[in-house]
């Protein structure tokens, strides 16, 4: 089983370490400090000590007269004692040793040029017998003649080179005084950090925080309905894949604003969507308009959407709100089509009731007329509909539609100017079923029983004209801008209503047309591509 640490163990170890990786880093400087220093300082003290016996008589004499030569081991220890040095050495013009245990071997000179007359100092490995390493930091300085200049010999004055752990020790002091200071302090802050974050993830391990991160994609990605997060500045802070499909947004929104998004002003300067989406500034204005933030049905990109927003409180400030979305389009539809079905199934029961009665009255002959006479009126129809008009599912629609308008007692009639004979394709048979939907519906609303509504369908060069007219009394000049309104209309009824003519108005511009109202009369242009 893999061990869990706590967050206060894992800050521990991680304080430690660094503590571990700084005291090395100061070890490394330190060493590299203390042997600049001893090359530094010793080299300044063996140049010195090795000039100075260069030039003592006695080691000129003592070189160039081979019966002075016994004065010379005595010269070189009385120098090595007053310089502290670890070895003094004297050679000849050939390099040869002339004082300690190995006297009449060749010195280790190493680089040196002290024997063109020049004083040298530097590192020699293998330092010359007597030395207490394999390293020596060592001056040569030229005994000259007098007066000539001529080399007789040379003074070599060493000390052995320490090591690694010579200098380390030097410096194991105020190491082991850093790392016990930095230990302290890491294991304070540690603790001190710990319980801070702690605090502020509610006492969460970072495993747990990690898992309810986990949880939380996994629900709000899995969630149905579309769900998105704004904070006060109007950015979205969350949004799960549903969010992203209804509202057409590319991309991963979050960190955006609204108004980057496009979500600002949808329909005619009207902030539908970022109305309903963008929390209050503060908790007072969230529940001022919390009724308006249920079951808020808007339009957005052809669709029909409902919106309910919540205002995210923390500490009873408002931090932002959260909004689902719910797809209703097709509801809107079927609702559509559910009152289509609805007046043709009252229709059909009415003809059926007027013929049960005059069957069961004996009128026989009155029966069989009324049904030849309904029989031909609807086919009719469907014959003078399906010669104009191509496109199945539009046909249907109209029909289907005189059905209702039946019911409401209008006569729905087709302008002899139709024809739609060309093949459309599905998009473009759906958004005209759309089109003349709404439009047809409007209008057998504002004409009075006894009235009439009627329908044209022309398709000019790349594009199809729709107009709807009726008898009714029209709609007011003051008024026409703001009938294609998202939520404007001018009956009773719940917050549905007002989205036709705004749905029709979106398609129209979707497709590089428009619509436009004078009087009774709605013209609406699609093109036939978009």
């Amino acid at each position: 089983m893999r061990l869990q640490l706590s967050l206060a163990r894992q800050f521990l170890l991680f304080q430690l370490a660094i503590v571990v990786v700084v005291v090395s880093a100061v070890a490394a400087v330190s060493l590299a400090q203390a042997d600049s220093a001893f090359r530094h300082d010793e080299g300044v003290n063996l140049r010195s000590a090795a000039e100075n016996l260069a030039a003592n008589d006695t080691v000129r004499q003592g070189i160039a007269n081979p019966t002075w030569q016994d004065s010379l081991a005595a010269a070189a220890e009385t120098s090595r004692s007053g310089s502290g040095s670890s070895f003094v050495l004297l050679t000849d013009s050939e390099g040869i040793l002339l004082t300690g245990t190995a006297k009449g071997s060749r010195a280790a000179l190493g680089s040196s040029n002290a024997l063109t007359g020049r004083v040298w100092q530097g590192v020699v490995e293998d330092g010359p017998h007597g030395s207490q390493g394999s390293q020596a930091l060592v001056a040569h300085a030229p005994v000259l003649a007098v007066p000539d200049g001529r080399v007789l010999g040379l003074v070599i004055v060493g000390r052995a080179y320490p090591s690694w752990w010579d200098l380390l020790g030097e410096a194991s002091l105020d190491l082991l005084t850093y790392f016990l200071l930095g230990s302290s302090l890491g294991v304070a802050g540690s603790w001190l950090l710990a319980r801070r974050v702690k605090r502020q993830t509610l006492g969460l391990e970072p495993r747990e925080i990690a898992g309810l991160v986990e949880h939380r994609e996994a629900m709000l990605h899995g969630i149905k309905e579309g769900l998105i997060g704004v904070d006060t500045s109007q950015r979205v802070t969350l949004a799960n894949d549903e969010a992203i499909r209804l509202l057409g947004l590319l991309g991963n929104p979050v960190g955006k604003s609204l108004q980057t998004l496009g979500l600002g002003h949808i329909l005619n300067g009207q902030p539908e969507v970022h109305e309903s989406v963008s929390p209050a500034s503060d908790a007072h204005d969230s529940d001022a308009h919390d009724s308006d933030a249920h079951d808020r049905v808007v339009l957005h990109d052809s669709r029909v959407l409902v919106l309910n927003r919540m205002p995210v409180l923390v500490r009873g400030q408002t931090v932002g709100s959260v909004t689902t979305l719910r797809d209703q389009t097709e509801l809107t539809f079927l609702q559509n089509a559910t009152d289509t079905l609805r007046a043709q199934a009252h229709e059909f029961t009415n003809r059926l009731h007027t013929i049960s009665g005059l069957v069961q009255l004996g009128h026989y002959e009155e029966a069989v007329n009324f049904i030849m006479q309904a029989t031909h009126s609807q086919e009719a129809l469907s014959r003078e509909v399906t010669s104009r008009i191509s496109d199945p599912a539009l046909t249907a629609l109209i029909v289907a539609k005189s059905s209702v308008a039946d019911e409401k007692r209008v006569r729905l009639r087709i302008d002899p100017a139709t024809k739609l004979t060309e093949h459309v394709d599905k998009i473009m048979s759906s958004d005209l079923v759309t089109v003349v939907g709404n439009l047809v519906d409007n209008a057998v609303d504002a004409v009075d029983p006894g009235g009439w509504v009627e329908i044209s369908i022309v398709r000019q060069d790349d594009r199809v004209v729709v107009t709807v007219r009726d008898s009714g009394a029209g709609v007011a000049r003051e008024v026409a801008d703001m009938v294609f309104r998202s939520g404007f209309t001018t009956k009773s009824g719940d917050g549905q209503r007002g989205l036709g003519l705004a749905l029709v108005r979106q398609i129209c511009l979707a497709r590089g047309g428009g619509i436009d109202v004078e009087g009774s009369t709605f013209t609406a242009t699609l093109g036939v591509r978009p």
